[in-house]
C-alpha cells in the first residue's frame, strides 16, 4: 500500500511538473512546433533544422538553446495527448499578432518536407481555432510561409 501511495504521489508531481513546463511560452511554442512536425509519423532533419531556426529568431535564442527546448518539448508532446495546454499557454502569453505568427512558424513546419500530410493540416486547423486564430488569418500565413520556403501553392 506504501508503495501505491509513493507511486501516486510521483505520478501527480510528474504531471505538476508537465504543466509548469507546459506554462513557459517558449516550450509551448517549441511544443506546438514538434507537435507540427511529427503529425506525418516522421520528425524529419529538415523540420527539426526549420524549428531551431525559428525558434532561434522568435525567441533570440542560441542555437544550442534551441536544440534543448525541442528535445524538451519532444518530451513533453510525448508525454501529452492534449494540445489545450500548449495552445492555453499560448493565448496566455501571446497577443493575437504574435499567434498569427506562430501560425506562420506551423506552417512553414509543415511544409518543411514540400508536402502538406492530410493529418498536418487537419492539426493547423485544430490549433488555429484554440488559438483564436481566423481561416482567413491562417491562410494568408500559409501563403506567407510558402513564399519563405520558396514553394508555389
Amino acid at each position: 500500500m506504501f508503495r501505491r501511495l509513493l507511486d501516486l504521489v510521483s505520478a501527480v508531481d510528474q504531471r505538476n511538473q508537465g504543466v509548469a513546463l507546459a506554462e513557459d511560452p517558449r516550450l509551448a511554442t517549441a511544443a506546438l512546433l514538434v507537435e507540427a512536425a511529427m503529425m506525418d509519423a516522421s520528425f524529419e532533419a529538415s523540420e527539426r533544422q526549420r524549428i531551431e531556426s525559428l525558434l532561434e529568431r522568435r525567441f533570440e535564442l542560441e542555437p544550442g538553446e534551441a536544440a534543448t527546448l525541442i528535445e524538451r518539448a519532444a518530451e513533453q508532446v510525448e508525454s501529452s495527448s492534449q494540445l489545450f495546454g500548449f495552445t492555453r499557454t499560448v493565448n496566455d502569453h501571446f497577443d493575437h499578432e504574435e499567434r498569427v505568427g506562430l501560425v506562420e512558424m506551423l506552417w512553414q513546419v509543415v511544409y518543411a518536407d514540400g508536402v502538406l500530410d492530410d493529418y498536418e493540416a487537419n492539426l493547423m486547423r485544430r490549433i488555429s481555432g484554440l488559438i483564436h486564430v481566423s481561416d482567413r488569418e491562417s491562410g494568408a500565413a500559409r501563403k506567407r510561409a510558402l513564399t519563405q520556403l520558396g514553394i508555389e501553392g
